[in-house]
């Protein structure tokens, strides 16, 4: 049976096998919508423009070119017996919705009960940082951080938790600029056990 990391290794392999786009040509797209909007890509201020919009777009989805499951094969066995959940609250999230590309903001909670082995805890903010930097859904990125995370450390249980804000709701549409998004998944001890799970609630909302 093809576990969750596979499944995304396989996804990623078929991403880099498809014919490339160059940075010229994302330019020209670029000073095509910049004329679709109204506005003159050949006038001074908007000369370099295309470039640093290219750049931008590197930065912003730089999670295509990397590896969730790299980030998380450094572990540690010495845990010494320690059987209880590892929380690292207040992760920012920076991404951007599939359906308008406009910015998700917010926060990303993540929990952890190891059972052999603990991760440094940079590389939970690195799974979280590789599937933000890519078009989203909310609902998707959490499940993907939960799974990865669970396979990626054999973890007796894995919880996450996002709260954002998506521009495409704040700034256009309805335009309801106060309202945010959470979504939970959980898996292990922290689906069966309402313990755990209660416990890991009431944490990060301190």
């Amino acid at each position: 049976m093809i576990t969750f990391m596979e499944l995304v290794k396989n996804i990623d392999k078929t991403k880099t096998n498809k014919d490339q786009v160059s940075d010229q040509q994302a330019e020209e797209a670029f000073k095509t919508i910049l004329q679709w909007i109204g506005e003159d890509p050949s006038r001074e201020g908007l000369l370099e423009t295309p470039k640093r919009v290219v750049k931008a777009f590197k930065e912003y989805f730089k999670g295509y070119q990397q590896d969730p499951i790299h980030e998380l094969k450094k572990t540690f066995g010495d845990v010494e017996g320690y059987d209880d959940m590892v929380i690292e609250k207040n992760i920012t999230l920076e991404s951007h919705c599939e359906h308008h590309m406009a910015p998700i903001i917010g926060v990303v909670h993540v929990a952890y009960i190891p059972k052999n082995k603990v991760v440094g805890l940079s590389k939970l903010a690195r799974t979280v940082e590789v599937f933000s930097k890519r078009l989203q859904t909310q609902e998707r990125l959490t499940m993907q951080i939960a799974k990865t995370l669970m396979e990626g450390l054999d973890a007796k249980g894995v919880a996450v938790t996002v709260d954002a804000a998506h521009q495409c709701m704040t700034m256009r549409g309805i335009k309801k600029e106060r309202a945010t998004t959470v979504t939970n998944y959980f898996l292990g001890l922290f689906k069966e056990d309402l313990s755990f799970q209660n416990r890991y609630l009431r944490l990060i909302a301190k």
